[in-house]
Order: C-alpha cells, then structure tokens, then sequence
C-alpha cells in the first residue's frame, strides 16, 4: 500500500518545514507525529457556535460537542512532550460565558492549567487612566469589535488562551514577549529588571489587521492573527521548540508564525480549500511578502476533525 502523502510541505530556513494533512486531526495526530515528539500544540477548535465553516456543522449539543474535545485532549496527550506546551484558544458568546470554563475542565481531566491568558481584541483607553507619561491628548479606542444587538450584554472584547502543560511546571521566556518598563526607576527596584524589560502578564492586546476585502484578505470564518501563535511559541521558549502543530490549522496563521520564528511545524485541517490558502501564505512569508501584522513583541530574541473544523486559521 503506498503510503499517503501529505496536502502540503513547504521547506523553509535551515531545512524546516511546514507540512499540511487534509484529515481528521484527531486520528492524524496520533498516526503523523512521534509519540511525545510535540514540544507546543497551539490551535483554536470550532466554539460550537454555528459558525459557517465550509464542511463543518458547528452546531452540536453540548455533551456532545465536549465528549469531541475530550477525544482532541486524547489525541494531544498522545504526542505532546513531558514538559511540552498546549496552548488553547476559546471564545465565548455573550449569552454563552460558560463555553470556554467546560472546554477547559474537559482538557483538565488530563492536562494541569498553567496559565490563563486573555486575548484582548478591543480596548478603550481613557486618557486620565494612562498617565502623563502616554503623552496622550483624547480617549483612545483600538481594535475591532462586533457590536451586539441586545441592550442585554456588552459586545465581547476578548478571547481566552488556556495554557495548559502535563505538571503544571513549564519553565517559560517571559522576557521574550516582554514590556519595557514605563516607569524605568523600577528598572533598579527589581531584581531581574536590569535588562529594562517586565513579563507582559496574562492580558495580550492583538487586534486584527484592518481588511478590505474579507473574501481576500479573511477566507475563513473564525482566524486568529498570527501573532497569537507566535506570542505563544516565544513564551513557551523559542529554543525549547523542536515541532510546533495545529490540529485546525484553517488558513495557517499558526504555520506563519511557525515561519516567522523558524520552528518545524505540522498542521492539520479536514478543508481543502482553506488548506491552500495556508499554503500561499507560508510561501509569502517565507519570501517576504508579509500581510499587514498587528503588533510585534518589544521582548528579547534569541537564536537559535471525524469532523476536526478549522478555526485556528
């Protein structure tokens, strides 16, 4: 029997590669990847709100929705190294806040929670909260948000990212998507300080780049920004990642981040469609011919499904 071939594989520096399965990614992983050879897992798995994938029914009960993550936490306990990584992006809906708090129990039942951080897609900055310091002379609102058409809730503005870990004793580079410190007196105040830079903290504010044309510039109906991913490839340690995976890799933002830091990267989606569209855009990273980003990190570099949808993207 010849042995399948993958959707994709497209090598990037230093002989690494990104390389793309059209499969169910809960089946593919165990099948794919090295028992334990998965340093960070970092995706985002359809919400369960009927969302308008191409060949994905984002509409399912509740007990049955879970029962599937629990067979995704399966398949990641499956390759995901002793002191790997599981990052973990889930949204809510306004009239649904518990979603996200039952994704995470269920991958608790085997991984420890590490982190909770929260990717802040909108804010609004007074004027008199940011200080003299900011130079700023009106209230800033940045970032993009999808207003909500009910006097009953206020529009969401931000999205869990679950840092989960098999102990719960990942070292981690927090530095490396550090903050300088505004006030620099506590650049002598605290120990470890001296390189003028904090940890970030558990808030992270990436918006989306500003599109034109959602067909062209978003082919995809829930992406995230590459710098997600690679905000969570650096804090995991840049050079503690040997392979990186997305099991609903979408349109790749994952597989470009991977790109960007030089990581081997293996990604996984059950549409072919949104598969090449992550195949052009590793290749124009790979060139140099970026997309509009958000905002890069200030921290230090170092060298170095059955029906899985796609929402990473």
């Amino acid at each position: 029997m010849p042995r399948p071939r993958p959707f994709a594989r497209v090598r990037f520096a230093r002989g690494r590669a990104v390389t793309l399965w059209c499969e169910d990614a809960i089946a593919g992983l165990p099948l794919r990847l090295p028992r334990q050879g998965v340093d960070v897992v970092v995706t985002s798995p359809p919400y369960n709100r009927k969302v308008a994938y191409s060949t994905y029914s984002d509409d399912r009960p509740r007990s049955e929705y879970l029962a599937w993550i629990g067979q995704l936490r399966d398949a990641v306990d499956t390759v995901l190294s002793p002191a790997g990584s599981f990052f973990l992006n889930v949204g809510a809906s306004p009239s649904d806040p518990w979603l996200p708090m039952d994704v995470a129990r269920e991958v608790g039942r085997t991984f420890v929670l590490q982190n909770v951080l929260h990717w802040v897609k909108s804010i609004a900055i007074d004027r008199s909260a940011a200080g003299r310091s900011s130079g700023l002379d009106h209230d800033l609102g940045l970032g993009h948000y999808r207003p909500v058409g009910s006097d009953r809730y206020v529009h969401g503005a931000h999205e869990y990212v679950y840092h989960f870990s098999r102990r719960g004793d990942v070292p981690l580079d927090r530095l490396a998507i550090g903050v300088p410190y505004q006030d620099k007196s506590n650049v002598a105040r605290w120990r470890g300080a001296g390189g003028g830079l904090r940890c970030r903290g558990n808030t992270w504010f990436l918006p989306y780049p500003t599109i034109r044309y959602r067909a062209r510039d978003r082919p995809h109906p829930a992406t995230f920004p590459p710098e997600l991913p690679e905000w969570c490839l650096r804090l995991h340690g840049r050079g503690r990642v040997r392979l990186a995976v997305d099991p609903f890799v979408g349109i790749g933002s994952s597989a470009v981040a991977a790109v960007r830091l030089n990581v081997p990267f293996v990604g996984f989606d059950v549409d072919p469609d949104y598969l090449a569209v992550a195949v052009e855009r590793v290749r124009a990273e790979r060139t140099g011919r970026r997309s509009p980003v958000t905002r890069r990190p200030a921290g230090r570099t170092r060298r170095a499904g059955s029906t899985s949808a796609s929402a990473s993207g």
